[in-house]
């Protein structure tokens, strides 16, 4: 007997007939009963405090129970796989006609916080958009600056990178690609939910694209080079439209030839696009419309990556941050301290 069925032994029987349902005929991995198994152990338990069965518990009990847990410690995430093997159960049960209803239903799991947005320091970002690859491969050298640039330099998803074509057509249309005008100085692209938006394009950026078009016309030596993609802006080796996962390669090895600490991928040098913005300018409606966030509340996310710098900012220099005020023996005050950093008199 495995371990998972030999700890189902210690529960009630239409707990017991739940997860041999689920073995036999949903034939779910091994490791799966048992995690199926040991929610129902936990809600068993919760159960035998309550006083009841388990198939007597309300919605009122399931909720006070993920309560106990996240007071307990356990993780939103933790929590909600736990109420759907719960709710599985239920909803079996309620098939089999031994509950009414499953009240596990409209049961939900703390709200998860939402992480950080991962974003490079400016000088990485710097570094990584200088690093200079090796001159004897010029073509993939300046193939890949000019996606950082791209990425970094107008906040592209991967995805609107990789669809560029060289110009607008009516395939680029039909198909929902964005093209680039290079004269102009931007780039239009398609973004999620097919929202079209025109994103600016620095001079940096704009040298660094002229470099790699002048890279692509030149003859293609590569094996397939007869199939060089006529409208793809970025091509791999072999002449085809670039795909993401050659971009998320190149761009690792790319940061760390460049010295970074951290592995660096696409949407990291979106986020240090818009934090960056965020940090210089303040202005969050236009960060929006850059990033094609169909929400602010979306872009609001970059705006505790701003806060934390400036918080940063904040204790290292101004003078209420540490406050060290002295006062003379005559009882006048001082002053603050100077700021860390600032000229000190006499000196």
């Amino acid at each position: 007997m495995s371990d998972a069925r030999a700890a189902g032994a210690q529960l009630p029987p239409e707990a017991q007939a739940y997860l041999e349902h689920a073995r036999v005929h949903k034939r779910l991995a091994e490791r799966t009963l048992a995690l199926y198994t040991q929610d129902l152990l936990r809600l068993s338990r919760h159960a035998a405090e309550a006083g009841l069965p388990l198939l007597q518990l309300g919605p009122v009990h399931l909720r006070r129970f993920t309560a106990q847990m996240h007071a307990g410690g356990r993780s939103a995430r933790g929590i909600a796989l736990i109420l759907s093997g719960w709710r599985g159960f239920y909803a079996w049960a309620a098939r089999q006609g031994l509950i009414d209803h499953n009240p596990a239903q409209g049961v939900r799991a703390p709200r998860a916080a939402r992480p950080l947005p991962k974003a490079l320091g400016v000088d990485e970002a710097v570094r990584l958009a200088e690093h200079a690859g090796p001159a004897e491969d010029a073509w993939t050298e300046a193939r890949d600056a000019a996606m950082v640039e791209l990425l970094y330099g107008c906040g592209l998803r991967v995805g609107e990178l990789v669809g560029l074509d060289l110009a607008a057509s009516g395939d680029s249309h039909r198909a929902g690609r964005g093209w680039v005008d290079l004269q102009a100085r931007e780039a239009q692209v398609f973004g999620k939910g097919g929202r079209r938006r025109i994103v600016p394009m620095g001079q940096v950026a704009a040298d660094a694209l002229a470099r790699w078009l002048d890279q692509r016309a030149r003859p293609f030596g590569a094996p397939g080079g007869s199939r060089l993609d006529p409208q793809a802006l970025f091509v791999g080796a072999r002449g085809a439209r670039i795909t993401p996962q050659i971009v998320w390669l190149q761009l690792r090895r790319r940061s760390q030839a460049a010295g970074l600490a951290t592995p660096v991928h696409p949407h990291m040098l979106r986020h240090s696009f818009a934090s960056h913005l965020l940090q210089s300018s303040g202005d969050l409606r236009a960060v929006q419309e850059l990033l094609g966030h169909a929400s602010i509340t979306t872009t609001q996310g970059y705006t505790r990556l701003d806060f934390q710098h400036l918080a940063q900012v904040y204790d290292q220099a101004h003078p209420r941050a540490h406050r060290q005020d002295s006062v003379d023996p005559g009882g006048r005050d001082q002053g603050p301290a100077p700021c860390p950093g600032s000229p000190t008199v006499g000196k």
